[in-house]
C-alpha cells in the first residue's frame, strides 16, 4: 500500500508530542525530590530513553512485533536491527513502518523511564542503566508483544500476542502494558532497595512549579500517546483526544476535593498528581468509554489514588514518587472499569456491564490486568536482587546524605551565589 502522507503527517505530530513527554516526565519527577538529587532524577529519564532507544532498533521492534512464539514473545532476528522495514513501500494501513517503530520505542521507553520514580534518592545511576535495560527486553518488550501484536499488524501472516488475539482485552494505549508494567516493576524495586535515609519524614518537593509544568507537558504529550494510537488523523482518533481530556479533568477534580476532605487543603502537587491519574486511567480505556463515561472513570482514579498513595505507609515500601499509588493503581482502575462502562458507539466497539455487554468483558480485563502486574512485578524483583547481589544497587549513606547529585554526577541542580 502507499504511503498515506495525511496520516504520515499526523503520526509525525504525535511522535513529536511524545517526545515532549520526556522533559516533561523529567520535570514531573525532578521537581518533586530533594534538590539534592534533582539532577540525577532527570537523569534517570533521559538515561532510560536513551538506553531503550538503541535496543528497540537493535531487536526490541522484534521482539515486541515479530512472529510471535506461542503469544509470548516475537522474533527477536525476523526485524533486528530494522532490516527489511526500510523500503518506501512497506507500510502499516497507509503508514510507513518505520515511523510506526519509532512511535512506539518512544511507548517503549517512557514506560521504562516511569519506574524510576519509585527509586528516587537511593539508587546507583549505573545500578539504574543496567536495570533499565535488562527489563526492558526481559519485560517490556515481551509483556508489549502480548498487548499491542495483533496478528497480521507488520506483515500479513505475522502472528502477534495472546492479550491482543486470544484474550481480547481491551487496550487501547497501554493502560497493562504501560502504567501496570511500571507500577509493578516500581514496587518490586522499591522493595529491594529498602527505605530511604528520610522514610516517616515529609517528603517536601523542592520546587512545585517545575513538577506542575512537568505535568502540562505530559498532560499536552499524552494526546499523542492515546490519539496517534489510533494510527490515522479520524474519527476515532478525535474521540480519543476528548476521552483524554475529560478524564483528566474529572480525575484531577477528584483528587483535590478528596485532598482538601482528607487533609483540608488543596495542593499543587495534588493538582499535578490527579491530572496524571486520569491520564493514566484513560490511556486503556480511551477508545471504549462515551465522554460522560471517560468523566465518571476519571473521577473514580482521582478518588481513589488519592487514598492509594497512602499505602506505602501502611505496608512499608518506599515508592518514592508514588509510581505505585499512580501508574499501578490507577492503570487497573482504568483497565477494569472498561468492563462496566465500554460502549459499542465508541471506536472499540464493545459493551460493558452497564450497557448490556455482561461480565464477558470485566474477566478479560481483570485476566490481563493480572497477568501483566504479576509478571513484571516477579521478574523486576529477580532483576533488582541480580544487580544487587552483584554490582551494588543503592548508594551509601554518606551519599545518601550530601546528595546524589554531587556524588554520582559531580554538579549541583542550582548554583546559588550570595554578593
Amino acid at each position: 500500500m502507499d504511503v498515506d502522507t495525511g496520516t504520515t503527517a499526523f503520526m509525525l505530530c504525535c511522535i513529536i508530542g511524545l517526545t515532549l513527554m520526556i522533559p516533561g516526565l523529567a520535570l514531573f519527577y525532578g521537581g518533586m525530590v530533594s534538590v539534592k538529587s534533582s539532577t540525577n532524577m532527570m537523569m534517570m529519564t533521559f538515561g532510560a530513553v536513551a538506553i531503550v532507544g538503541v535496543l528497540w532498533v537493535l531487536f526490541g521492534f522484534s521482539m515486541t512485533f515479530g512472529t510471535s512464539y506461542g503469544g509470548f514473545v516475537g522474533d527477536v532476528f525476523e526485524f533486528a536491527g530494522m532490516k527489511d522495514l526500510l523500503e518506501s513501500n512497506t507500510t502499516l494501513s497507509g503508514l510507513p513502518i518505520t515511523l510506526f517503530a519509532l512511535f512506539q520505542a518512544l511507548f517503549a521507553a517512557i514506560t521504562v523511564a516511569l519506574i524510576s520514580g519509585a527509586v528516587a534518592d537511593r539508587m546507583k545511576f549505573g545500578a539504574w542503566m543496567l536495570f533499565a535495560a535488562v527489563w526492558a527486553i526481559l519485560v517490556y518488550f515481551p509483556v508489549a508483544h502480548w498487548v499491542f501484536a495483533f496478528d497480521g499488524v507488520v506483515t500479513e501472516n505475522s502472528v502477534g500476542g495472546w492479550i491482543a488475539n486470544s484474550l481480547k482485552a481491551i487496550d487501547f494505549a497501554g493502560g497493562t502494558a504501560v502504567h501496570i508494567n511500571a507500577g509493578a516493576a516500581a514496587l518490586a524495586v522499591a522493595i529491594v532497595l529498602g527505605k530511604s535515609a528520610g522514610w516517616g519524614k515529609l517528603r517536601k518537593p523542592h520546587n512545585v512549579p517545575l513538577t506542575l509544568l512537568g505535568a502540562g507537558l505530559l498532560w499536552a504529550g499524552w494526546y499523542a500517546f492515546n490519539g496517534g494510537s489510533a494510527l490515522a488523523a479520524g474519527n476515532s482518533a478525535s474521540i480519543v483526544m476528548v476521552t483524554t481530556f475529560v478524564a483528566t479533568c474529572a480525575a484531577t477534580l477528584a483528587w483535590i476535593a478528596v485532598e482538601k476532605i482528607k487533609d483540608g487543603h488543596v495542593t499543587g502537587v495534588g493538582a499535578a498528581s490527579g491530572a496524571i491519574t486520569g491520564l493514566v486511567a484513560i490511556t486503556p480505556a480511551c477508545g471504549a468509554v462515551t465522554p460522560v463515561g471517560a468523566i465518571i472513570l476519571g473521577a473514580i482514579a482521582g478518588a481513589i489514588c488519592v487514598y492509594a498513595v497512602g499505602l506505602k505507609e501502611r505496608f512499608g515500601y518506599d515508592d518514592s514518587l508514588d509510581v505505585v499509588g499512580v501508574h499501578l493503581v490507577g492503570g487497573v482502575v482504568g483497565t477494569l472499569l472498561i468492563g462496566f462502562l465500554a460502549s459499542e458507539s465508541m471506536p472499540n466497539a464493545t459493551n460493558g456491564l452497564f450497557y448490556g455487554g455482561g461480565f464477558d468483558q470485566l474477566w478479560r480485563q481483570a485476566v490481563a490486568a493480572g497477568a501483566v502486574m504479576v509478571y513484571s512485578f516477579v521478574v523486576a524483583g529477580i532483576i533488582a536482587l541480580a544487580i544487587k547481589k552483584t554490582m551494588g544497587i543503592r548508594i551509601s549513606p554518606d551519599e545518601e546524605e550530601a546528595g546524589i547529585d554531587t556524588a554520582f554526577h559531580r554538579e549541583a541542580s542550582y548554583e546559588l551565589q550570595t554578593a
